[in-house]
């Protein structure tokens, strides 16, 4: 676009496809703008960047708009160049802290945007439980998965909606992904964090649940675990408030 507007950045796979978890940031905030009669691509009164769902705060850059992205515990400290953003809402109190010791202020506004699907979409999807668990690994561990030829595996690399409606079919999620477990924790579906390798950084999980009223995280290594241990406690989430803080005065003049 050649006309001011706001972009919004996400992550995606450099071989083209989409992880579901990381393209739901689209989803979202273009279902959000058009129930306001806005639109991602308009020209808007000044140029801004946008940084929703996803772990990927090492990619903001100074002045850029913060509502539900959390810190990559992957990534070096160094790695984060910005100076100043403006933060609406965080994943999580550990994403918050790590920007308040950078001397930004930050709201105390909690909770991935993808909590929000059911109150975005009433009555589109629905609880439909049909095999007795599901598996949602995280896009790094998919190699692994395919190697143990588990049952009942959703691809993360499948679009969005068909992820979700193939997560609701489950009366039990196990998952390394996080959108896997988020998801499923926002239609009450009990689920269970599984940890096929030592890939990913346990800073997410964390900042999440500790964003949703709860403690850190405690992981299974086998599906055969994760059906003993059974769901993580159920989270606390009030949608207005990050609602509220979505930052729809970008759009608006």
């Amino acid at each position: 676009m050649n006309f001011d507007h706001v972009k919004l950045y996400y992550w995606k796979p450099l071989d083209g496809s989409l992880n579901f978890g990381d393209h739901l940031s689209k989803v979202i905030v273009s279902k959000i703008l058009a129930d306001r009669n806005h639109l991602l691509d308009e020209e808007t009164k000044r140029q801004r960047t946008m940084l929703a769902i996803g772990s990927v705060l090492h990619f903001a850059g100074d002045n850029d708009v913060i509502w539900g992205t959390g810190v990559n515990g992957k990534v070096d400290v160094s790695e984060h160049t910005f100076t100043n953003l403006d933060v609406r809402a965080v994943r999580g109190p550990l994403t918050r802290e790590f920007l308040m010791n950078r001397g930004i202020a930050v709201p105390e506004v909690y909770g991935d945007p993808a909590l929000l699907l059911p109150h975005l979409f009433p009555g589109r999807f629905q609880k439909n439980a049909q095999k007795p668990y599901v598996v949602v690994p995280n896009l790094h561990d998919l190699k692994i998965v395919k190697t143990l030829r588990l049952e009942n595996v959703i691809s993360p690399v499948w679009g969005w909606n068909k992820c979700v409606e193939e997560i609701l079919k489950a009366e039990f999620v196990i998952a390394s992904s996080l959108h896997g477990l988020i998801i499923a924790e926002a239609y009450g579906i009990p689920a269970c964090y599984i940890r096929f390798t030592e890939t990913e950084n346990l800073f997410k999980y964390n900042d999440y649940l500790m964003g949703t009223g709860r403690g850190e995280v405690e992981f299974a290594t086998t599906v055969a675990e994760a059906l003993k241990m059974g769901g993580m406690p159920a989270p606390t989430f009030d949608p207005t408030k990050l609602l509220n803080a979505f930052p729809i005065d970008l759009w608006e003049k």
